[in-house]
């Protein structure tokens, strides 16, 4: 039986976030991403160390991903930045998912997508070293976020329209499971449901974004939680 007979018609159409979301990415990945990051600046752009690190901060910050900066200022190519920045030796020996949530994710009803800014490579290794590839119906990666030829990854509204469109999803029975709020903001404008995922925030050396506290709920966050097994009962009641 496939995962869409298994969900019934009233069942939410769940697309979740990857890393700080479904695994401790602030523990495992990000410290060495961000070196990744600015060493790579460091070589094709020949900036100081320091001028390449705020570099990288302040097109994400401007941006939402630093590559997009890189691509629209400087002329770098996504495909090698991704290949270049992502490789991570030995990066599944550091992948952790507590079991109590993996077993919540197989067991959560309806139909599930991963919706990453992250590459299909580095998306594909880290399902796999947490046993999670089977559970999701769809993966969609940065490479998939082009919008008439430019790069549109979270938060871009236009991005998330296109992948609705593409997969027949239904806006208002979407709910996007995020860390990050500016992408819950985008979906919610777009109808979707959305659920702030608050468990690795504490740690993530990018936030949480300035300025929000963690036991605050902005108007465009349906829910707050810190264990996936909490979407049990939430999503009992988002039926419709």
């Amino acid at each position: 039986m496939s995962m869409s007979e298994r969900s019934g018609p009233q069942d939410p159409i769940w697309l979740f976030d990857l890393d700080n979301t479904l695994h401790d990415a602030s523990q495992a990945v990000f410290g060495r991403l961000n070196r990744s990051m600015t060493d790579y600046i460091v070589q094709h752009l020949s900036l100081p160390h320091e001028e390449a690190d705020r570099l990288r901060m302040h097109y994400w910050r401007r941006y939402g991903a630093t590559l997009l900066g890189l691509e629209k200022h400087h002329g770098i190519r996504a495909a090698h930045f991704l290949a270049q920045t992502h490789t991570l030796p030995d990066l599944e020996a550091h992948l952790h998912m507590p079991k109590v949530d993996r077993a919540a994710l197989q067991r959560l009803p309806g139909r599930k997508f991963l919706l990453t800014n992250a590459p299909a490579d580095y998306a594909k290794r880290v399902l796999t070293a947490l046993d999670l590839a089977s559970c999701f119906e769809g993966v969609i990666t940065i490479e998939g976020m082009r919008v008439f030829g430019d790069l549109r990854p979270k938060p871009d509204a236009r991005m998330l329209r296109v992948v609705l469109a593409r997969h027949k999803l239904p806006a208002h029975r979407c709910v996007l499971v995020e860390d990050t709020l500016a992408n819950l903001q985008s979906a919610r404008s777009l109808g979707l449901r959305t659920v702030w995922m608050q468990h690795y925030l504490r740690h993530n050396p990018h936030g949480p974004e300035p300025g929000v506290p963690l036991h605050g709920r902005p108007s465009w966050v349906c829910v707050r939680i810190k264990k996936l097994r909490a979407l049990h009962s939430w999503a009992r009641t988002a039926r419709r």
